[in-house]
């Protein structure tokens, strides 16, 4: 990543207990309606790499299933991420990177707010508030230095 000093050194590194979707017969019929849910977006997100180790977003903690949130109906998609650290300066670039994944992967139709949880870095609003400008993400995607670091990290994300 091109990285040279780190602003956490020493990351927790979780367990990741892995579990994969079991496949029904029913997904492979186009005549059922699959809506989008939870589980899906995570196994999107959980495994783009950290820009500063290379290790998960799933194994530092800093996503989980249980702060996705989906509603298919209204074609919105709510993820909150953990930063590692309440300082890290990585913040907007670790919601960059899920915004521009589920970009890439998720049907048009979807609204997708990222945003730091409450509490947890001490710059929530502002980050917040970049992550969720259009024009912010935008101006951000032009610059190609930043492009190439986020597909570094999106590389591992399968």
């Amino acid at each position: 990543m091109n990285i040279t000093q780190k602003i956490n050194d020493a990351p927790l590194v979780y367990e990741v207990v892995s579990k994969t979707r079991d496949i029904q017969q029913s997904d492979f019929d186009d005549a059922v309606s699959d809506p989008v849910d939870a589980e899906e977006v995570y196994e999107l997100i959980r495994n783009i790499n950290d820009p500063e180790h290379p290790l998960t977003l799933e194994q530092l903690h800093v996503t989980n299933k249980e702060h996705v949130y989906v509603d298919d109906s209204a074609n919105r998609v709510l993820i909150e991420f953990t930063p590692t650290i309440p300082h890290c300066s990585m913040a907007a670039l670790i919601g960059l990177c899920i915004r521009v994944r589920l970009l890439r992967s998720l049907p048009e139709r979807f609204k997708v707010d990222i945003k730091v949880r409450e509490g947890t870095h001490q710059s929530e609003v502002q980050v917040n508030k970049q992550l969720n400008d259009k024009e912010r993400v935008a101006a951000a995607l032009e610059n190609t230095y930043l492009l190439d670091v986020i597909n570094q990290c999106l590389a591992t994300a399968v």
